[in-house]
């Protein structure tokens, strides 16, 4: 798949180049550059990251970062060339730091999450949503557990019970025990319910919702907690400064890169973020 000269885009003529030839299995591309052979097409996240990969290498040939590519198929980049992709984004989208206010503000609305010290004791049951899985059948099934563990001193004598027989995690064998957790210990949605959520920040006991998570449905109990101690704002400005940074830069890379996508010619790949590991 050769051609003499090109400019880095296969929809330009200047080098003389035809389009890759077509098969019944598309193949896809940007700028008329083929992102993969015919019939070897990659899984859908690898296309995509090629596709970001290919759409920078053709800024950076547009911008004489990189020389021109003469063949009709994505070149791998080398080290190299990701350092001058690099570079190029840190060009186009410079880091911009968040102001003191901004830090401020950020931290008098989230000041849970700058407790030092914050622990759980917690057991739950899982009721884990997988392919197949009826998951109205097993929501009601969950409530009935929930609505059973909640009738009174005598219910809490059934929980390790109930988590040996129903739960999907290996916990269950142990009643449901997860022993002490911090915030960062556990997956964010069950972090959220055990220290921010308005029915468990301070509180000790069976939770009176199903928490839904990544993993699905759980009936939780907190039996011990520990507050921690509260960070002042100053000892929390440079951490919040870094990720508002981060995330201000995140966005910006965003819009750049569908900047890109929007004026290219893009064939046989959906691009609805930039997931490339090149913009991370």
């Amino acid at each position: 798949m050769s051609a003499a000269g090109g400019c880095g885009g296969g929809s330009c003529t200047c080098g003389g180049g035809t389009s890759p030839a077509r098969s019944a299995d598309p193949v896809a591309a940007i700028n008329g550059i083929a992102l993969h052979e015919p019939g070897q097409r990659p899984g859908d996240a690898d296309l995509r990251e090629r596709a970001w990969g290919e759409l920078l290498r053709q800024e950076a040939v547009r911008q004489g970062r990189l020389p021109r590519h003469a063949d009709l198929e994505a070149p791998e980049l080398s080290l190299g060339d990701q350092q001058t992709i690099a570079a190029m984004l840190d060009a186009a989208v410079p880091a911009v730091q968040p102001t003191a206010d901004e830090c401020r503000r950020y931290y008098d609305a989230r000041k849970s999450q700058f407790v030092e010290g914050r622990q759980v004791r917690a057991r739950h049951i899982l009721f884990a949503v997988t392919a197949g899985v009826d998951v109205r059948k097993l929501a009601v099934r969950a409530e009935q557990a929930l609505a059973e563990l909640g009738g009174g001193a005598a219910a809490q004598d059934r929980f390790a019970q109930l988590a040996r027989e129903l739960s999907n995690c290996p916990s269950g064998a142990e009643g449901g025990d997860l022993g002490w957790l911090g915030p960062y210990d556990c997956a964010d949605e069950l972090a959220r319910a055990l220290f921010d959520g308005k029915d468990s920040s301070q509180a000790v006991g069976l939770l009176p919702r199903l928490v839904q998570s990544r993993h699905g449905l759980h009936i939780v109990e907190i039996l011990e907690r520990v507050l921690g101690r509260q960070l002042p704002f100053e000892q929390s400005q440079q951490r919040i400064a870094a990720h508002l940074a981060q995330q201000s830069r995140a966005r910006a890379l965003h819009q750049y890169m569908q900047l890109l996508a929007g004026r290219a010619q893009i064939e046989g790949v959906a691009l609805e973020g930039a997931d490339s590991p090149l913009v991370q």
